[in-house]
């Protein structure tokens, strides 16, 4: 929902700040007021064009901002965050523009390119006239929307079309992993040979070069460790050495352990220390021995790295990367050297995967078609409300009659289909976008959007040139059209008729005055009195005329009535 419209140096408009509120907000003013020029200042900011004649006379620049709440946009918020974008319901879009063409957009502060803006305004608001961001000018918009107006009967054979064409892409995918052509097989079985043979002929131990690494720095200290070794194992083994020494020490001590229990102890503590140096003399010397022992000299250690490093380039750097390459790349020989048998398994399964997919398709095909019919009566019945009795609606459908003419390549059917309208008897009906817009389009699309509010994902919906060629009785009902939309959905609609102006819930006043030596554009929010005055105004009368005044009350009474029966 827009909720603020912040416009500086915009043609007439210096600086306003426009208030909107939830359901109906109306836009009315003398012609040439500028009501237009808030229209383009919102299509600006969406990402429209831009163009220096916009900026006002004598000014830089020119820049605006719009305020949103999206609290209950969830797709928006899904698109931000796919974007990295902080999430929380409120989003601000700024957007400025020089005179020397340079621009700069703002989402919530941060800079994002034009097509970015686009991508995050696409289903923000339907300015209903403006092609850029008129949603349903887009076919794929319009599926969209008759599917949401299909309800669950749809939904239930596009569930099954979906887990179907998941079943399908898999079967594609291993299909793929076979291989190609027979050449292309056989180069891919070379490879994998030459690279399970490396591999395995490698053979990669975890954690081995850590501890090849180990064992180099320990060759490359061999003298220092040796010479470490032998004076130990000399001053424990040598002659009048620690163990000879203690063992006499010890032979002595044991005389006298009968006289006191701490002799014992100490005796005791004497032969645990003699065991205990027997057994490090006993490892270094088993160390010792091992250093003779080596698998590699220095140069053998270095080749080991290099082969070992290369494999970890290759294949992977941790161990469990080398194993996971080799288990893949063994999988894959077997189903290369077992193509045939698995090639028809799969080629199988395709084509009774393609079968059962076909026939979901028809069946989609044939509920959209139902529900296109509903849907077009039922927009016929507003049209004939709102003064078209002769307009003709229809939903052409376009796709593949054939199973040998289907792609297969989406889990949303194989339809295309596109809104026609014709407005007058005997008139073609034609594509929404080859029709000019104007007051006779602006009432299909609210009988469009009165069918379909609470379907739609636009949060607002923008009317301007609704008022052509209507009057009367046909503009009180354009006008609770309005109010039975902004139920679901804000409306915002420029106006010049006193019936659709009394319905709004927020009435806002475009003016233009001479101020000084320019001309300005001003917005003010209409009170119960400016509401009054601003429908005697709009019916011609004299706002000093009792009974206009009573008119206007009256009209602004029934608007009240009918919004009082629907809330």
């Amino acid at each position: 929902m827009l909720n603020k419209l912040i416009i500086n140096n915009i043609a007439l408009i210096d600086n306003a700040e426009i208030s909107f509120k939830k359901g109906l907000n109306v836009l009315s003013g003398e012609t040439g007021s500028g009501k237009s020029v808030i229209l383009d200042s919102l299509n600006f900011v969406l990402g429209a064009k831009a163009d220096k004649t916009m900026i006002r006379h004598g000014e830089n620049s020119c820049k605006v901002t719009a305020e949103f709440d999206i609290s209950n946009l969830s797709y928006l918020k899904e698109v931000m965050e796919e974007n990295d974008f902080d999430v929380d319901d409120t989003l601000i879009i700024t957007r400025k523009f020089n005179v020397d063409g340079r621009g700069d957009i703002r989402l919530n502060g941060n800079v994002v390119t034009l097509g970015m803006l686009k991508k995050f305004t696409a289903k923000l608001i339907d300015v209903h006239g403006q092609s850029e961001h008129f949603y349903l000018l887009k076919e794929s918009n319009q599926l969209e929307l008759l599917d949401k107006f299909s309800g669950s009967d749809l939904s239930k054979i596009k569930d099954k079309i979906k887990g179907l064409y998941v079943e399908y892409r898999n079967v594609l995918k291993e299909l793929k992993t076979l291989g190609g052509t027979e050449s292309e097989r056989e180069y891919r079985l070379d490879l994998l040979e030459y690279q399970i043979k490396e591999i395995e002929t490698a053979d990669v131990k975890e954690n081995e070069i850590e501890e090849l690494i180990i064992q180099k720095e320990r060759l490359n200290n061999l003298e220092k460790i040796s010479s470490a070794f032998n004076t130990v194992i000399d001053a424990v083994k040598g002659d009048n050495g620690v163990n000879d020494r203690l063992a006499v020490s010890s032979r002595n001590f044991s005389s006298i352990i009968n006289f006191d229990e701490k002799y014992q102890q100490i005796f005791d503590r004497l032969e645990n220390v003699r065991t205990e140096i027997d057994d490090i003399a006993y490892e270094i010397s088993n160390l010792s021995e091992e250093l003779g022992d080596n698998e590699y000299d220095i140069n053998g250690i270095e080749e080991r790295i290099e082969t070992v490093k290369k494999i970890q380039r290759k294949y992977g750097k941790e161990y469990e990367d080398i194993q996971k390459t080799l288990e893949d790349a063994i999988n894959e020989r077997d189903r290369l050297l077992n193509f045939n048998i698995l090639a028809e398994k799969y080629l199988n399964e395709k084509t009774e995967l393609e079968d059962k997919l076909y026939k979901e398709y028809i069946s989609l095909r044939e509920t959209r078609k139902h529900y296109a019919k509903v849907f077009s009566e039922n927009v016929l019945a507003e049209l004939k409300e709102l003064g078209m009795p002769y307009a003709n609606f229809e939903i052409l459908f376009d796709g593949p009659n054939e199973i040998s003419d289907c792609k297969f390549d989406s889990d949303n059917g194989i339809d295309t289909i596109e809104f026609n309208f014709s407005a007058n008897l005997g008139e073609p009906c034609r594509p929404l976008s080859k029709i000019v817009s104007g007051g006779e389009i602006s009432r299909f699309m609210l009988a469009v959007k009165s069918q379909t509010a609470k379907y739609n994902d636009i949060s607002t919906f923008i009317f301007d040139e609704i008022d052509a060629g209507i009057s009367g009785i046909i503009a009180k009902v354009v006008g609770k059209k309005f109010i039975d939309i902004a139920r679901d959905t804000q409306v915002i609609a420029v106006t010049h008729l006193p019936q659709i102006m009394s319905m709004g819930d927020n009435c806002l006043y475009i003016e233009k005055k001479e101020d000084l030596d320019k001309t300005v554009t001003t917005v003010k929010e209409l009170d119960e009195n400016g509401k009054i005055n601003e429908v005697v105004r709009l019916v011609g009368g004299n706002i000093n005329s009792e009974s206009a005044i009573l008119h206007a009350k009256e009209l602004l009474k029934e608007a009240k009535e009918y919004k009082d029966s629907i809330y």
